[in-house]
């Protein structure tokens, strides 16, 4: 990021979109797990195992500065009636803005095209080789994946309000997520060559739109269980109800990724990756700061970076007002991995962004603190 935009940061963070896929915690273990389904052939992208997962929710990061990112991660396709007639809609964004008009198309999102888009962009950057590029649109990939196998993501009833279940998406997405994140495990099928992108990316779309009923429906058995919505048992009804199907859409949406990125790749003439062609980009620049983990967090959070040189640094938290709260690193620091814990104290619940300066720039990422 550069420095101009990590100074516009106070203004636009007011701004950010709170719904965001699976959160940051979904779509890392969704990203990170797609490297379970590479085939014979994709061994040299185990390399690119630890980058997915740590750019996974740099799209969502987009939304604060780029108007038009919002859209790219949802599609009310409830909305669209030749969808309740057939169970489809047209697959060109061209010919289903001739049946509707652009304004209506975009205000219901266009996750499908955005992911088709990004396919097409990581096919041209294999084609010419360039990796550092490929890599970032493959993460891009992911998390577009990501989302069209979150259900309430392609849905008019978002946030469950025309059926009684308001706050049921960051409740199912994030809250549940992150405190069962460690039971959705799952192993991989060799990742196939797809035929028919379009289809294929709108196919999984048709395929997982059922379970907005049964997202529903489990917050509807969680709150009758636990008699409200933000008590322990409510979140461990909610995951005893939904941890079947919630499971088979990571496990999905890894699968997906896998196969996209190899049919990208087979599109582009196979070229040889090689061990040392694939680098996160940001390292190469001479820094990179992870995304914390866990996030969203209670009590405490890990904070990594890396530096390929020696160099002073500082690490600053800022609340959405654009205000200062903490210092948690400050002074020269050797080249390698870094990590360190952060307890905020006394600090209320919100959007947090943790910011790394060094004399060579600036990086950002976003916190929640519950």
């Amino acid at each position: 990021m550069n420095n101009k935009n990590v100074f516009l940061f106070p203004i636009v963070a007011v701004a950010i979109v709170l719904l965001s896929g699976w959160g940051h915690t979904g779509h890392y273990h969704i990203s990170q797990r797609a490297s379970l389904s590479y085939n014979e052939h994709m061994a040299d992208f185990d390399q690119w195992t630890a980058i997915l997962a740590a750019h996974a929710s740099d799209a969502d990061e987009r939304k604060s500065i780029d108007p038009d990112e919002s859209p790219r991660h949802y599609i009310d396709i409830d909305n669209y009636q030749i969808f309740n007639q057939t169970g489809r809609i047209p697959q060109t964004l061209d010919s289903v803005v001739a049946l509707y008009g652009s304004y209506f198309v975009y205000e219901q999102g266009v996750l499908p095209w955005a992911t088709l888009r990004t396919f097409d962009s990581l096919v041209s950057c294999f084609a010419r080789y360039d990796w550092e590029k490929a890599v970032l649109f493959a993460a891009d990939l992911g998390h577009y994946v990501a989302d069209g196998h979150m259900p309430m993501h392609i849905t008019r009833n978002y946030n469950g309000q025309f059926t009684g279940n308001n706050g049921i998406h960051s409740r199912y997405e994030s809250t549940m997520i992150n405190a069962y994140i460690s039971q959705i495990t799952y192993e991989g099928t060799p990742a196939e060559f797809v035929e028919d992108v379009p289809e294929y990316v709108f196919g999984y779309i048709y395929q997982n739109y059922p379970y907005v009923d049964s997202v529903l429906l489990a917050d509807d058995y969680a709150k009758s269980v636990s008699g409200n919505t933000g008590s322990q048992a409510y979140k461990q009804a909610l995951w005893e109800y939904s941890n079947g199907f919630t499971t088979h859409l990571f496990k999905s949406a890894s699968h997906a990724l896998a196969e996209l990125i190899y049919t990208a790749w087979v599109h582009a003439g196979s070229p040889e990756l090689g061990s040392s062609s694939i680098a996160d980009p940001l390292v190469v620049q001479g820094i990179l700061l992870r995304q914390n983990t866990p996030n969203p967090f209670a009590t405490s959070t890990n904070i990594a970076f890396e530096l390929l040189d020696q160099t002073d640094i500082s690490i600053e938290i800022y609340n959405a007002f654009g205000q200062r709260v903490a210092i948690p690193a400050n002074g020269s620091y050797a080249a390698g991995s870094h990590h360190l814990q952060w307890q905020p104290s006394e600090i209320q619940s919100g959007i947090y962004y943790l910011i790394l300066t060094t004399p060579l720039g600036r990086q950002m990422r976003k916190m929640v603190l519950q």
